[in-house]
């Protein structure tokens, strides 16, 4: 049962913890307020943006900031899967004789840095797929069991392509979020320039242990769902299903496959955990829409006429989500966040009332190719 103590001690856990990330990551707030988010839940993030944004500071500050070992895979086309998850190696016993002894691999820390991940072959990507589900790893038929707490943090370059191989779908489906890191803005650059003149080093300080952190894990778990808003959640989850029973027209239209049940599993545990960020000792709608672009851009498939149109996957969570809150008789999100790429790009040349959704509750998607504007965690602009 949760106490008033376990709230209070949550929330100056977690304020410690961005106030001592703020010392070493300037700006990105929407994508560190992500990321933490993810680890108390327990899940695994993918952090995608250009080089130089800020990704591997981030893991390797985030590591200080929760005292807890910090391994870096930097993944190439020749690593190994035993470079990962480590292997027997053939040593002397006191008595002369060879007998084979574990040597454990980078993945036994408690936070994994898997740094361009889509650079490894898909043979050794699929070595993470048992460590991050089952948090164990299995060599030469015996299953070791990994240090609590355990994340993957990953990067990925989305503009090189060459030398490069797409995540596996199953590997994809066990990333709780995938974050876009986006450029940063005027101030925040000059603020990255001058604290780096100064030094290149991390000086954030510890303030959250391992225990600390399951403790944190453990006071979100209690906390409330309403039955309605449970349904919600399930709601767009199965929306993104072309041929289910609540699919809507946005994902008929450009879906070929949705989001799986542990898309469903992940909103509900990041929801709780924003619920507590916000001081809120309940889930709310809110809560819900703003994690849906995390949690659903990098599960949804498009098909051949959403790539075609260069309709962006979190064009259409928002079309989702306007559809099954019309469905609902639910107001829709106010953030400009629940419309169309192509939209929130009309709406900042025209009044409100011109950018209004049609009576069909879908928006105008064709152009969208010169949006440029900076793109945040939730997809807002």
């Amino acid at each position: 049962m949760v106490t008033e103590n376990d709230i209070k001690q949550f929330s100056e856990l977690s304020n410690n913890i961005f106030a001592q990330i703020k010392r070493d990551v300037i700006g990105q707030k929407e994508v560190v307020e992500g990321t933490v988010i993810a680890m108390i839940a327990g899940g695994n993030v993918l952090l995608e943006g250009v080089p130089g944004v800020g990704k591997t500071r981030l893991v390797r500050t985030l590591g200080r900031v929760f005292d807890l070992p910090f391994a870096r895979i930097q993944f190439t086309p020749d690593l190994m899967p035993a470079d990962v998850t480590g292997t027997n190696i053939i040593v002397k016993d006191d008595n002369g004789n060879s007998t084979f002894s574990f040597q454990p691999g980078p993945v036994f820390s408690n936070i994994i840095l898997a740094d361009e991940i889509n650079r490894a072959t898909p043979k050794t990507q699929s070595a993470l797929l048992e460590a991050m589900q089952e948090h164990t790893v299995t060599v030469m038929g015996v299953s070791r069991k990994l240090n609590e707490p355990f994340f993957v943090l990953a990067t990925q370059n989305p503009i090189e392509q060459d030398g490069t191989y797409p995540l596996p779908e199953a590997q994809m489906d066990r990333f709780m979020f995938k974050l876009i890191v986006p450029n940063p803005s005027l101030d925040e650059l000059m603020s990255i320039v001058s604290l780096t003149q100064k030094t290149m080093a991390e000086v954030a300080d510890p303030v959250c242990s391992g225990e600390q952190l399951l403790k944190m894990r453990e006071t979100a778990n209690q906390i409330p769902v309403a039955e309605e808003v449970l349904k919600y959640a399930m709601m767009l989850c199965s929306a993104t299903h072309p041929d289910s029973e609540c699919a809507t027209e946005a994902a008929k239209k450009y879906v070929r496959l949705g989001a799986s049940p542990r898309a469903g599993q992940a909103l509900i545990s990041a929801a709780k955990v924003m619920a507590l960020i916000k001081g809120r000792y309940n889930v709310a709608y809110s809560d819900i829409n703003d994690l849906a672009y995390p949690v659903l851009r990098h599960r949804i498939k498009l098909n051949f006429e959403a790539i075609a149109e260069r309709v962006s996957p979190d064009a259409i969570v928002g079309m989702v989500i306007s559809e099954v809150c019309k469905k609902n008789k639910l107001p829709a999100p106010a953030s400009l966040a629940s419309a169309p790429v192509s939209a929130q790009k009309e709406s900042a040349e025209t009044p409100a009332a011109e950018a209004a959704p049609s009576e069909n509750g879908e928006e105008d998607i064709s152009d969208n190719k010169n949006n440029k504007k900076k793109r945040g965690l939730f997809g807002k602009k």
